[in-house]
């Protein structure tokens, strides 16, 4: 596999921190018409986040389908009168969280392949970067991911899948192959599974970090370690290092 020499993967990485940073205020910054009430000024804008966030925060801990609205006004410590006034079905409240917190996200996620065409270590070391990233801003992000995308009938794919179908996954899969025709991708991988193969291996250790990080050996590994490790097996499998040929 080859790594272009005019374009290095700290660039890649500059450019992970700034799509963040854009995608972080992006989802902190209700848009002007959304579902749901008007906030009705500052107060409400606050309100309406904190009961967002208490929203993002159950669904992380224990799903979507298993939290109520009433569940919702707990955590938040407000009454279920004033989760109704903002949202009246748990779904619209899901419809919002798409649109203020998901769609942000997916941008930033977006545009890295097309950023390093000729460049797949690069590509792929700056999308898991970017995973860990997104995963270290906000909590709730990669419990979610486990619980609502990746498991069986996850309430989060499938609306996402319906408002905004597979185009991004469709683009992802011709890049790989681009690259598996033109021999800089090993031909072996599956393309229809490498973008969530990096997914799994950066965000489900974050995910699962509170349980694997008791053994004394691993309480050292940290967010950094975790992306390094995944682009070490994506980009040179489990074989030593000198049996692989990285330049042409």
């Amino acid at each position: 596999m080859t790594t272009s020499d005019s374009t290095p993967a700290s660039a890649g990485a500059s450019a992970v921190d700034g799509d963040l940073a854009h995608a972080a205020a992006a989802a902190a910054t209700a848009p002007a018409r959304r579902p749901g009430r008007p906030s009705g000024g500052a107060g409400g804008a606050e309100q309406r986040l904190r009961l967002i966030e208490a929203a993002l925060a159950l669904f992380a801990r224990q799903g979507m389908l298993d939290t109520s609205l009433a569940a919702i006004a707990r955590e938040a410590g407000v009454t279920p009168a004033m989760v109704h006034y903002y949202f009246k079905t748990r779904d619209q409240l899901i419809d919002v969280i798409i649109d203020e917190r998901f769609v942000p996200l997916r941008e930033a996620f977006g545009g890295i392949f097309e950023a390093h065409p000729e460049d797949p270590v690069t590509a792929l070391t700056a999308l898991a970067e970017r995973f860990v990233e997104v995963a270290q801003t906000y909590a709730w992000f990669a419990p979610l991911w486990v619980r609502e995308v990746i498991s069986e009938g996850g309430l989060l794919r499938q609306r996402m899948h319906e408002r905004y179908g597979h185009e991004n996954q469709k683009k992802a899969h011709a890049a790989i192959e681009r690259w598996q025709r033109a021999g800089r991708l090993n031909a072996s991988l599956e393309p229809s599974l490498l973008f969530h193969s990096l997914m799994g291996l950066t965000l489900l250790p974050l995910a699962t970090a509170p349980i694997w990080r008791n053994g004394p050996q691993q309480r050292d590994v940290d967010a950094k370690t975790i992306a390094r490790h995944a682009v070490a097996l994506i980009t040179q499998g489990v074989g030593p290092v000198a049996s692989h040929d990285h330049r042409n």
